[in-house]
């Protein structure tokens, strides 16, 4: 993978049921403004409320928008048989990869969130990206036993742990597997990207990318041109004032993304229980932020 990575919104139509069509469209746009990867049915893809019939259709669209050219990843996760059913689905559907979200509610030693991963592993043919996040929060132990994994392609991070993290990208070394690719999956992440490539963790997760690909993209430029006045600049203009808005509600790093896809004139629908759509102050403060966001562009 390379380039930014892209983790679209499940639209939802007026009768709350996936909209295909839209979904198809949403994706295409995200590969068209230079996406590395599409990550379809993942947190900002709303996984946690999606049935198993969702979940196909969600994952057929993607692959669809991608025309076997871009590269299309698709969340599995939660309880077990269910995460062993959606990954089967996807490799059906014909994605290139899965992100291993966190297992359902409880709490487990090292040793089973290990097993998690495995069982999952072992029932598709695919290449896995372990999410260390929630209640999967691997060890460096942790991290080396998966690393015996043939079919695992990466790490993302969920947890902020920059001293952590880089234990487990000099594992990677230690081990040889540098086909292992590691990305910082924190909340907009553009706002601590310079910690993570500075310990060898070159990709990032956007979500800012699925509202507003021109910003995530300048942004982007900026940050392979080493160009640290513009990233500030864009930082201090855009990015921050979005975080102070995303910390206000728990859950708003999903819903302010399909605000603002709204506000372009998306229907993408409102977020699903357990989350909260933003107020309407909430709103216009994001369409605020946003404008701002393509003045800075311009």
């Amino acid at each position: 993978m390379g380039g930014i990575l892209f983790f679209p919104v499940t639209p939802f139509d007026a009768q709350d049921r996936v909209d295909s069509e839209l979904l198809v469209a949403h994706v295409a746009e995200g590969f068209a403004q230079g996406a590395g990867a599409a990550f379809v049915a993942c947190g900002t893809g709303e996984y946690h409320a999606l049935s198993l019939d969702e979940y196909r259709v969600a994952v057929h669209a993607a692959v669809e928008a991608a025309g076997g050219t871009g590269v299309v990843l698709a969340g599995v996760g939660g309880p077990l048989g269910h995460a062993r059913d959606c990954a089967r689905i996807a490799e059906e559907a014909g994605v290139d990869g899965l992100l291993v979200l966190p297992s359902y509610l409880v709490r487990a030693p090292q040793e089973g969130v290990a097993l998690y991963v495995e069982a999952i592993a072992e029932s598709t043919s695919l290449p896995i990206i372990a999410y260390h996040r929630g209640s999967a929060k691997f060890t460096e132990a942790t991290v080396q036993r998966l690393l015996a994994l043939p079919t695992l392609a990466g790490i993302k991070d969920g947890v902020g742990d920059i001293a952590l993290m880089q234990q487990f990208v000099l594992a990677a070394r230690r081990a040889g597997r540098d086909d292992v690719q590691f990305f910082n999956g924190m909340l907009t992440a553009e706002a601590s990207q310079a910690a993570y490539r500075a310990i060898g963790v070159p990709l990032y997760s956007s979500a800012v990318f699925a509202m507003a690909p021109r910003i995530a993209n300048a942004f982007y430029a900026a940050y392979e041109a080493e160009d640290a006045v513009e990233q500030d600049r864009l930082l201090d203009g855009f990015f921050t004032p979005l975080v102070r808005l995303r910390n206000q509600v728990p859950g708003f790093a999903v819903s302010l993304i399909k605000a603002g896809l709204r506000l372009r004139g998306l229907e993408v629908g409102s977020v699903r229980a357990p989350l909260v759509d933003p107020s309407e102050e909430q709103t216009e403060q994001l369409r605020v932020i946003l404008a701002r966001g393509e003045e800075l562009v311009r």
